[in-house]
């Protein structure tokens, strides 16, 4: 398994073959994948231990039992090895957990900031947009318009511009999702894994582009609840 760069330094593919020196030892060594690697000059790679017999781990990575204590178990595995000149160590799930809370935080937060300008944005041009045609709904309500119906042919207005805005804003994001990860890629160098590329699935852009139309509806409500309550005698006078 070698990374991205060393495919593109030695000009070698994916079931090509390389030859590899370690201690005097030239093995033939088949490259069968690409690993996602950014560490290090992208020189390194992943080979059997089978292949080098003079070769001496630096480290080995554990995987515990379930139910097992890491703590304890890198504490006594470290009063053995460290007399012969090595350590064990382990990182605590809290560690990761902590740093994985910070990010969604922070991804939280975003989002609620991008919700909330948006539905601002949306408020703003319904409050403008329903008072340009207040004179037209006071006509209605003349006529007998109820002020459910008031409110739902403004809410009506808006979900038409949510729809459109979601079906050009899901497939824009999730285009360029597609086209900023890779090249966020290369400069570190090295190809985006799929699992990095395809995070959505049909069901939650399906979702997103509900949220849109929800997020304008919801931005709408208070001047949608305005013109119900305007009196139809004011509407009329107002031009």
């Amino acid at each position: 398994m070698v990374p991205t760069r060393f495919l593109e330094r030695t000009s070698t593919r994916i079931g090509d073959r390389v030859r590899t020196t370690y201690r005097n030892r030239s093995v033939d060594l088949r490259i069968v994948g690409e690993s996602f690697d950014t560490s290090g000059d992208g020189m390194r790679i992943h080979a059997d231990m089978a292949d080098f017999p003079a070769a001496e781990p630096s480290s080995f990575f554990l995987e515990l039992e379930p139910g097992v204590s890491a703590d304890e178990y890198a504490r006594g595995l470290a009063a053995v090895v460290r007399p012969l000149g090595g350590d064990a160590t382990t990182v605590s799930p809290a560690e990761h957990k902590g740093v994985l809370l910070v990010m969604d935080a922070i991804a939280v937060l975003l989002t609620l900031m991008l919700v909330c300008v948006a539905g601002l944005g949306v408020l703003d041009s319904v409050v403008l947009d329903t008072r340009e045609r207040v004179h037209e709904l006071g006509v209605c309500k003349a006529i007998g318009m109820t002020p459910r119906q008031t409110v739902g042919l403004v809410l009506a207005s808006v979900t038409a511009v949510g729809a459109s805005g979601a079906l050009l804003g899901v497939p824009a994001g999730w285009a360029l999702h597609r086209l900023v990860v890779p090249v966020m890629g290369h400069a570190v160098g090295t190809r985006m894994p799929p699992p990095v590329l395809e995070v959505y699935t049909p069901v939650q852009l399906l979702l997103l582009g509900l949220g849109g139309v929800t997020l304008a509806i919801l931005g709408a409500l208070v001047p949608a609840g305005w013109a119900a309550r305007t009196r139809t005698a004011i509407a009329l006078r107002t031009e």
